[in-house]
């Protein structure tokens, strides 16, 4: 029910348009399908944290159905997936996964969501492409 509610991209250029015409924001973008599981649980979280991150992220959705035109230049093989960018700049967090280039699990927590934004907010207001996540989610710790 989460999807209705935030801003869907309805093409690539709209995509484009988005991670490059926002000055001091994260931009954030679900990559997936709306009929999803995975993403209707991360939609409906993602929605619950927008108004609490709007200082600082905006976040959009993207059906890869729909604009299919990212899904092998950003490997979106996964259910659900967010990537974050600033200043038209992919921004890279490291989370014990090996995969820093997204997000592609799920959360159980808005907390660690909001967390996880702030982080890489931080970092890129100071010029930093690659951040650590506050929390550690490698397989080892059964996240």
């Amino acid at each position: 029910m989460g999807s209705v509610f935030l801003t869907h991209l309805q093409s690539a250029w709209h995509v484009d348009q988005a991670i490059v015409t926002e000055p001091d924001h994260v931009v954030v973008i679900r990559f997936g399908r709306d009929w999803d599981q995975d993403c209707m649980v991360m939609d409906e979280m993602l929605w619950k944290i927008e108004e609490k991150v709007s200082n600082y992220a905006v976040i959009y959705v993207v059906d890869i159905d729909e604009v299919p035109d990212f899904n092998q230049m950003y490997e979106l093989y996964d259910p659900c997936t967010l990537m974050f960018f600033w200043r038209n700049k992919h921004m890279q967090i490291d989370f014990g996964t090996g995969n820093n280039n997204k997000l592609n699990f799920k959360l159980n927590d808005k907390q660690e969501l909001i967390d996880i934004l702030e982080t890489i907010y931080r970092g890129a207001k100071k010029g930093v492409g690659l951040v650590v996540s506050p929390k550690e989610y490698s397989t080892k710790w059964a996240y």
